[in-house]
C-alpha cells in the first residue's frame, strides 16, 4: 500500500473517482480542511467524480447537504446513496426479497431519515405487531446513538413475529464533530445475529456499484474509490473490482492515527490491499 501526501501524487492514473462523503468529505458539520479544494482540482484536471453514501436518505438530500458544505453540483457527475437504491428497490419489487415484504413497514431510525418514504406505497406503523417489515436508517437523536440498548424492546419483539430487516445504512459507526455515534448497521448486525432475516443495501455489497459505474461512464480499470472505512469503502471497492484508496483520518483516527505501518497491517488482517493510503481527502 502507498503511502501518498495527497491525491495528486495517483490522480494521472485514474479518469473516474467514487469519493465517500461522511469521514473523507465533510464529518458530519463542515468539510475537512482540503478536501473541498481535492474536489476542485479533480475536475480542473477533467476528472470525473461520483459521491458514494451509505446515507439511509435520497440522493437528491445529500445533493443538498453538500450545497450547504460548500460543494456545488459542478464538483461532482452525481451522488448516489443506499438510501436512493433502498427506494428504487421498494417502488419497483423486482428482487425477490423485496417483492415478499408487504405494505406494512416499521421505522428504526430518526425523523429526518423519513423522506426516505416520499412517493412509495408504504404504510408506516409504530408497533411491530402491525409491521410487515422493518426499516432500519439507524438510532435516532432522541432515543439515543450511543448502544442497541433503547431500541431492544422493538427489535426482540419484531424477531418473535419474523419480521424481516432492511437495513439501509451499513455503516457501524459514524464520527460526527469529533463525537463517535453507533449507525444502523450495528442494529442489523444484532438483529441477524439473535436469527433475524437482514437484507444490507449499500457499501461495501456490490449491488451499489452498478448504478455508479454507469454515472461515471469510464473503464473499471480506471477508476479510484476514496473512503475512510475499511469495512464498507476498501471491502466495497474490492468487492467491485476496483482501486481503493484508504482514508486514514475518519472513523478509524482514533486507532491507527498516522501509522502506516498499522494501517498495512489492518488492511492485510482483513484481507485487503488498498493501492494506497491518505492521512486526509487533499489534492
Amino acid at each position: 500500500m502507498q503511502t501518498l501526501t495527497g491525491l495528486s501524487a495517483v490522480a494521472d492514473q485514474y479518469d473516474g473517482y467514487i469519493i465517500d462523503l461522511w469521514g473523507t468529505v465533510h464529518d458530519g458539520v463542515q468539510p475537512y480542511p482540503g478536501a473541498v479544494a481535492c474536489l476542485e482540482a479533480l475536475r480542473a484536471a477533467g476528472k470525473r467524480v461520483v459521491m458514494l453514501s451509505n446515507a439511509p436518505r435520497p440522493a437528491e438530500v445529500v445533493c443538498r447537504q453538500l450545497e450547504g458544505f460548500g460543494i456545488s453540483r459542478d464538483l461532482h457527475d452525481g451522488v448516489m446513496t443506499s438510501g436512493e437504491e433502498v427506494r428504487r428497490l421498494l417502488r419497483e419489487r423486482d428482487d425477490p426479497w423485496f417483492a415478499r415484504l408487504g405494505r406494512r413497514v416499521l421505522h428504526v431510525g430518526g425523523t429526518h431519515d423519513l423522506g426516505l418514504y416520499d412517493g412509495l406505497d408504504l404504510d408506516r406503523v409504530t408497533d411491530p405487531a402491525d409491521a410487515q417489515f422493518i426499516l432500519n436508517t439507524g438510532p435516532d437523536a432522541e432515543r439515543g446513538a450511543d448502544s442497541v440498548d433503547p431500541y431492544l424492546p422493538e427489535l426482540r419483539a419484531a424477531l418473535e413475529r419474523g419480521l424481516p430487516m432492511l437495513c439501509a445504512n451499513p455503516d457501524m459507526v459514524v464520527v460526527k464533530g469529533g463525537r463517535r455515534m453507533i449507525c444502523a448497521g450495528v442494529l442489523a448486525s444484532f438483529y441477524e445475529q439473535e436469527g433475524g432475516n437482514v437484507r444490507w443495501v449499500g457499501k461495501p455489497y456490490k449491488d451499489i456499484y452498478a448504478p455508479v459505474f454507469s454515472m461515471l461512464n469510464v473503464p473499471q480499470d480506471r477508476i479510484l474509490a476514496i473512503g475512510d472505512a475499511l469495512a464498507t469503502d476498501m471491502r466495497g471497492a474490492a468487492v467491485a473490482g476496483i482501486a481503493g484508496a484508504w482514508i486514514l483520518g475518519g472513523i478509524h483516527q482514533e486507532m491507527i492515527g498516522d501509522n502506516t505501518e498499522l494501517a498495512a497491517e489492518e488492511a492485510e488482517a482483513a484481507g485487503l490491499r488498498p493501492v494506497a493510503s491518505l492521512p486526509r481527502l487533499v489534492w
